[in-house]
C-alpha cells in the first residue's frame, strides 16, 4: 500500500505534468539555457586580448551565463507548482485528500526539483557541447591554454552540476514564495526582483568593499559562484559556500511558506 507521502508525490506529480504551462516552461528553462550561452560564447574572441593565452576567459563560465535568463522559467513554474492551485481553488481538494499540509508542501517541493533538475540538466549539457563547437573558432584552442570543454573536467563538472543545483534551488525559493504570497503575479515578481535588484544596485556601487559585501549575500551573485573555475581567489565568496547561501534562502522561504500554510486557511 501506497505511504501518504508516496500518494502525495504521485499527486502532485500527475498535477504538475499534466499542466499545459509545465512542458513549456521546461522547455524554455533549457532552451534558454543553451540559446543565451551559446550567443553570449558566440560574441566573445581572444582579438580584444594581447594575446590568445592571455585572455584569461573563464570559457565555463561562459558557457553557462544562460542560466541568468533560463532561471525565469524555473521560478515560474516553482511559482505556478502552488500558485495554480489557490487562483484555480482547487487548494482546498488538495489539503482535503492530504490533511498534513507539510506533506504537500514537500511533495510539490520533491517533484518541482525533480522536474527543474532533470530540464536543467539537459540544459546544462547542450550549452557546453555547444561552447565546445563554437569556442576554438573564436581563439579559445587548446594551444592557447583553452581545453575542449567536457563535463568529466574537475572545475567544469563542478560549474555543470552547480549550475543545475542553482536552477533546482532558484525553483524551490520560487515555491516557498509562491505558498507564502500566494498570488501568481506577486510571488513572480518578489522573487525575480530578489534575484535581480541586488546585482543591478551592487554596479552603481563604487566602493568595491560594499559592492563585495553586496553580491556576497544577493541569492544570485552568490549562487552564480558556483560556476566560476578561474580566479577564485578574487570572488567575493567561494563557489560552495555562495551556493549555500542560495540554499539559506530556498529555505527560508520554504519554511516561512510551510509555517503559513500550516496556520491559515486554504
Amino acid at each position: 500500500m501506497m505511504s501518504g507521502a508516496g500518494y502525495a508525490v504521485r499527486a502532485e506529480w500527475t498535477k504538475l505534468r499534466t499542466l499545459p504551462s509545465t512542458g513549456w516552461l521546461l522547455l524554455a528553462l533549457a532552451g534558454l539555457t543553451v540559446a543565451v550561452g551559446a550567443a553570449v560564447t558566440g560574441s566573445v574572441d581572444t582579438s580584444h586580448c594581447t594575446s590568445p593565452a592571455g585572455c584569461q576567459e573563464d570559457t565555463p563560465k561562459l558557457a553557462l551565463s544562460g542560466v541568468r535568463l533560463g532561471q525565469v522559467a524555473a521560478v515560474v513554474l516553482g511559482v505556478l507548482a502552488v500558485g495554480g492551485e489557490y487562483a484555480a481553488g482547487t487548494i482546498s481538494a488538495t489539503l482535503a485528500a492530504v490533511p498534513r499540509r507539510g506533506t504537500v508542501l514537500a511533495a510539490k517541493a520533491a517533484v518541482v526539483a525533480s522536474a527543474v533538475a532533470a530540464a536543467g540538466t539537459a540544459g546544462v549539457l547542450a550549452s557546453l557541447a555547444a561552447a565546445r563547437g563554437l569556442l576554438p573558432g573564436n581563439g579559445f584552442t587548446a594551444a592557447n591554454g583553452y581545453p575542449p570543454l567536457s563535463p568529466l573536467d574537475g572545475p567544469t563538472a563542478r560549474a555543470a552540476a552547480g549550475t543545475v543545483l542553482y536552477l533546482v534551488l532558484v525553483a524551490l525559493l520560487a515555491l516557498g514564495v509562491g505558498t507564502a504570497v500566494r498570488e501568481q503575479a506577486a510571488a513572480i515578481t518578489a522573487v525575480l526582483g530578489l534575484l535581480w535588484i541586488v546585482p543591478v544596485v551592487a554596479a552603481f556601487v563604487g566602493d568595491e568593499a560594499w559592492r563585495d559585501r553586496l553580491e556576497k549575500f544577493a541569492p544570485m551573485s552568490a549562487g552564480l559562484a558556483v560556476q566560476s573555475t578561474r580566479g577564485l581567489e578574487r570572488l567575493p565568496i567561494g563557489p560552495w559556500p555562495g551556493l549555500g547561501v542560495l540554499a539559506g534562502y530556498a529555505a527560508a522561504a520554504l519554511l516561512v511558506g510551510a509555517v503559513l500554510l500550516a496556520v491559515r486557511d486554504a
